[in-house]
């Protein structure tokens, strides 16, 4: 192996470590920074964490980040790993453009306001499920506008002011967050007429609505 070689594994190698301690220790009793301050931020406007927003990763820092992924479906081991910091939202998820962050945010606003703020995002990750279903169109637009999927878009729900928290809803499903666990329908079981949609396995219940497969 020439020297040109080994230079080129040595820095491969140096890389391959930095990915792993940047990882890691996230998971370390003490550890620190602003990756630790969003992970606090997020988790205590979700209600997971009611501890100090002080960027130290402490035992409460570590059972908050454990309830979030045993309500994600995710494996709960509070080390904040890639699949974590996807669901919370800080890490990059698809590309999307300004227009479809817009349209998400107004059909989670028109479908979902006064829920919960989970509840918001379990809406956008709905929308976001269906893209990905071969049974629905494949682009965010044409999931809102197909023919009768929305009730909103024909009780004028759709065309009302945003809410700001269905700005920030349509961020954290457009990161990966799905609190759902993959759903791809909803409804409201207090209102909803349909026996064929309430006839849909449920996998769970967030605020008012059933989300199902």
């Amino acid at each position: 192996m020439n020297k040109k070689a080994i230079k080129s594994l040595i820095v491969a190698v140096a890389l391959m470590c930095t990915v792993t301690i940047t990882v890691s220790s996230l998971s370390a009793i003490g550890s620190s920074g602003s990756e630790v301050t969003q992970i606090q931020t997020r988790l205590k406007a979700w209600g997971y964490y009611d501890g100090a927003v002080d960027g130290i990763f402490g035992n409460k820092t570590r059972n908050a980040v454990i309830k979030f992924q045993k309500a994600n479906g995710l494996v709960a081991d509070g080390i904040v790993g890639s699949k974590t910091l996807a669901a919370i939202g800080i890490s990059g998820g698809a590309s999307y453009n300004s227009a479809d962050y817009q349209l998400l945010a107004r059909i989670i606003s028109a479908e979902a306001r006064g829920e919960v703020y989970l509840g918001q995002v379990a809406v956008g990750a709905v929308v976001l499920n269906r893209m990905e279903h071969p049974s629905f169109p494949d682009t965010l637009s044409g999931v809102v506008y197909q023919n009768g999927a929305f009730s909103c878009l024909y009780d004028g729900q759709f065309y009302k002011p945003i809410a700001d928290s269905a700005y920030q809803a349509a961020r954290d499903a457009l990161n990966g967050l799905d609190p759902t666990g993959g759903a791809i329908y909803y409804y409201n079981p207090k209102t909803a007429t349909n026996k064929w949609i309430t006839s849909r396995p449920i996998i769970t219940t967030i605020g008012r609505h059933v989300f199902c497969s």
